[in-house]
């Protein structure tokens, strides 16, 4: 049975687990070919898997997204082998403790290294990969690119490069947009819900309701949606907010249980 996104070829960084595990799902399951970018080979083999188990094809690409050199090769690798890229999913995030990520640690208390894990990987790495992506893009005049951003960008809820990062997200992509709306490339800012990631999961306290939470394919199958909606150029350089989306799609949202 053909998927929406039968012969598209995507690109998920940060595929490994959480957020961008359910991403490269959610894509493939839409008959997508996913490459999934990560560093972990064993998490990634075992992502890939489950874009498999759930009908698409996966090809996971081992990639340090802090190393150019590395980036540069791997999408080397995906035009090499695919020819193409229609979907670029920037999710790579670095890590930080979930204990200091979500504390209310006033910015002088925690370590400078907060900033370059969330600042260096979780925005450097994502104006690297659309440069790769969009040389790709354009030539083709044709792709989506989608920065995962958060509605971190507008509130505080997490410490201050947090915050920082995501509004530069959304920055970032309404001036990208500027610069490929003559191609007919598009990029979005993409806000997911709260997601029973397994982060999310290991960190939940009693005042948790993870019955709140959607469970990491829906943003797959969101995104996926939107990139076989036919108005894309239309929503270049926006922010768009997960679950309002999904009703405009008409996307079920599955909602995680408690455990």
């Amino acid at each position: 049975m053909k998927g929406p996104l039968d012969g598209r070829v995507a690109v998920v960084t940060g595929a490994s687990m959480g957020v961008g595990r359910g991403i490269a799902v959610g894509l493939g399951e839409a008959g997508a070919s996913v490459y999934l970018l990560g560093r972990t080979p064993a998490t990634l083999s075992s992502a890939a898997g489950d874009v498999t188990a759930a009908g698409g094809t996966a090809f996971p690409v081992v990639c340090d997204l802090r190393d150019d050199e590395q980036v540069a090769d791997a999408f080397t690798q995906v035009v090499d082998g695919a020819g193409r890229i229609d979907i670029l999913v920037n999710n790579a995030m670095g890590v930080v403790p979930y204990d200091l990520m979500f504390s209310k640690t006033p910015f002088w208390d925690y370590p400078a290294s907060a900033w370059d894990e969330l600042i260096d990987v979780g925005v450097r790495s994502h104006f690297v990969a659309a440069q790769h992506a969009a040389r790709t893009m354009i030539r083709q005049r044709s792709g989506l690119i989608v920065n995962i951003s958060s509605r971190g960008a507008q509130s505080r809820f997490a410490i201050l490069p947090y915050g920082v990062g995501k509004t530069a997200l959304d920055r970032m992509t309404a001036d990208m947009a500027q610069d490929l709306e003559p191609f007919g490339v598009t990029v979005v800012s993409y806000w997911p819900p709260p997601t029973a990631t397994e982060r999310m999961r290991e960190s939940a306290g009693p005042e948790d309701n993870p019955s709140n939470w959607s469970m990491p394919v829906f943003n797959g199958r969101v995104i996926a949606a939107l990139a076989a909606a036919g108005d894309l150029q239309t929503r270049s350089g926006s922010v768009l907010v997960s679950r309002e989306l999904a009703a405009e799609l008409g996307v079920e949202d599955p909602r995680a249980e408690r455990r």
